[in-house]
């Protein structure tokens, strides 16, 4: 695999838009190293090259081939709680974002906010505390929807939370083509010019900070919105992989899980686990369904490998000024694959039904990835990049939460190429950049003490396989829970508006079964019940309450994502 991977880095991909493409400036690299952390959105764990996808992203298959991946990295399964346990080192529910931002204003300072608190020093805080320029560019989704950025209305914006510059999108997507965009406290009218597109303006700018840094250490938080909907690049992209998915995604899944297995990915003792029964077998789709669901998809591919390339830009530009060797470079997604488009996908709009016949949407097939539309790709697609786990974003089973974790840091790690198994949680990883540069995070900011970090460093799996992360690890959103102990995992499912107490549990030993295929729990009722309490010890020392039903527009949408109710 590693020899792969290096033949990929050398591959060379085309970028669209190098207004940031000026000679970079040589520059003595500082003591401290650079950190570039790197998230992606709605990706699966089967979708990127580096992790046994058919999609072509060399530039991030270059990053893994010197450096490491990491494949029991297990996100909050929806994006909001993960970004704010990535950049706080807490339990979303201890920093009141349960799940998504409040849109509206309230009295509660509970779990359910959604509005972090201002006691909760941040990732780029801490660092600009240790002496790092701070910038974030992309994807912010961290604050309520009604701060506008003006005076007295913008407490949760990234200027107020640490950051030096920020470009880029404060809610949860944006077009592509045409983005609702903010600049520091401010938002900026859309853009409406021919050859633009969000990945390559964000790299443009993510150039202009690393310019910007002039060799100080600075943070540079790279939060693309690839590759969640709408689906929208340039058709040269989406050519590339123009009869790649007429195979459908039963042939897909198989096909991935068998690279995957080679390339060490995932152990040779790995179930791929089969399709849920509310999915469709690509064999009974009409043609006109597979022609779309296939462009869908083909869509998805060409925008990975878009945003791909505007990666590589910018670890270019690291290489070019010299200050690759020592910068760290950090790459997630932020849940597993997206569900959310159901059985049929989105043509026309994002979270709509659609108005179109599958033949009317035929006859538009070529509409797919420009600005006419705005699509999502149905849910077994979603399936398929969960390879080769179970279900998708937003449920506790591993394709909920499981996704590709990449680290590079060529001055230090030592193992390239490796894949390392320990468990890792977005608690951890904030707590890590920060010990790789020296720092923490502050335990009282201007005599304010702040909430308590959950997180541990894992620096010291960066170059020993062996060594220990954390042993326990808790799961819960919008009532569905999970507990993972060693080896083993217990998921609860739950029926919103029934008791607690009668949710279904499962148990999966890790060691034996590490796609979760085969539940333990009537085999194993004495572990299970170890499990449970343990769930409940977790939960009440990072939740309060620690287990509630969810606020009902989070319940209606979980009900409109068909989540949680279709047949096993």
């Amino acid at each position: 695999m590693g020899k792969r991977l290096l033949m990929a880095a050398t591959m060379l991909t085309a970028a669209i838009g190098v207004s940031g493409a000026h000679a970079a400036p040589k520059l003595a690299a500082p003591v401290k190293p650079n950190i570039v952390l790197i998230v992606l959105d709605d990706v699966g764990f089967s979708d990127l090259g580096a992790f046994g996808s058919e999609i072509r992203t060399p530039n991030i298959d270059a990053l893994a081939a010197g450096g490491l991946r990491y494949n029991r990295f297990d996100s909050k399964a929806i994006c909001t709680a993960t970004r704010a346990a990535l950049l706080t080192g807490r339990n979303h529910q201890t920093v009141r974002m349960a799940d998504l931002p409040t849109n509206q204003r309230t009295n509660d300072m509970s779990r359910d906010r959604g509005e972090l608190p201002t006691n909760a020093q941040m990732l780029p805080q801490a660092l600009k505390a240790a002496g790092y320029r701070t910038y974030g560019v992309g994807k912010w989704h961290l604050g309520p929807e009604f701060e506008d950025g003006t005076p007295g209305n913008n407490a949760s914006w990234p200027l107020q939370r640490g950051f030096d510059r920020f470009y880029g999108f404060y809610s949860g997507w944006t077009d592509q083509y045409h983005p609702d965009l903010i600049d520091g406290n401010k938002a900026l009218p859309k853009p409406d010019k021919p050859g633009y597109h969000f990945s390559a303006d964000m790299a443009d700018h993510a150039i202009a900070d690393i310019d910007d840094a002039a060799g100080k250490p600075f943070f540079l938080y790279f939060a693309m919105g690839a590759g969640h909907a709408p689906l929208q690049v340039p058709r040269a992209y989406i050519d590339h992989y123009r009869e790649t998915y007429a195979k459908g995604w039963d042939a897909l899944r198989a096909e991935r899980f068998e690279r995957m297995q080679k390339a060490g990915i995932i152990p040779t003792s790995a179930v791929n686990t089969i399709r849920a029964a509310g999915d469709r077998a690509w064999d009974q789709l009409s043609a006109d369904e597979q022609a779309v669901f296939a462009r869908y998809m083909a869509t998805y591919a060409g925008f990975l490998e878009h945003a791909d390339a505007q990666i590589g830009r910018v670890v270019q530009r690291l290489k070019d000024s010299g200050q690759y060797d020592n910068s760290i470079i950090l790459l997630i997604s932020d849940n597993g694959a997206a569900s959310e488009a159901g059985q049929e996908g989105s043509f026309e709009k994002m979270y709509r039904p659609n108005k179109l016949s599958f033949a009317e949407q035929r006859a538009r097939i070529d509409d797919i990835g420009t600005d006419k539309l705005q699509p999502e790709y149905p849910r077994p697609w979603a399936w398929a990049g969960g390879t080769p786990f179970r279900r998708y974003k937003v449920w506790p089973y591993a394709g909920g939460v499981r996704t590709p974790m990449i680290l590079s840091w060529p001055a230090v790690i030592r193992d390239k190429g490796a894949v390392r198994t320990q468990m890792v949680d977005p608690i951890d990883l904030a707590p890590t950049l920060l010990d790789a540069a020296g720092t923490g995070f502050a335990r009282t900011v201007n005599g304010v003490v702040q909430v308590p970090v959950a997180g541990r460093s894992i620096r010291a799996t960066f170059n020993n396989p062996q060594a220990a992360t954390r042993p326990v690890q808790y799961f819960e959103l919008r009532g569905q829970r999970a507990i993972t102990a060693g080896h083993w995992r217990a998921v609860a499912m739950h029926k919103y508006g029934t008791d607690f107490a009668k949710d279904r549990w499962e148990l999966f030993d890790l060691s034996k079964d590490f796609s979760e295929s085969t539940d333990l729990a009537a085999s194993n009722p004495a572990k299970l019940a170890e499990m449970k309490a343990l769930w409940w010890r977790e939960a009440r020392k990072y939740s309060t309450p620690a287990l509630a039903e969810p606020p009902e527009i989070f319940a209606k949408r979980a009900r409109y994502d068909d989540a949680f109710t279709d047949p096993k």
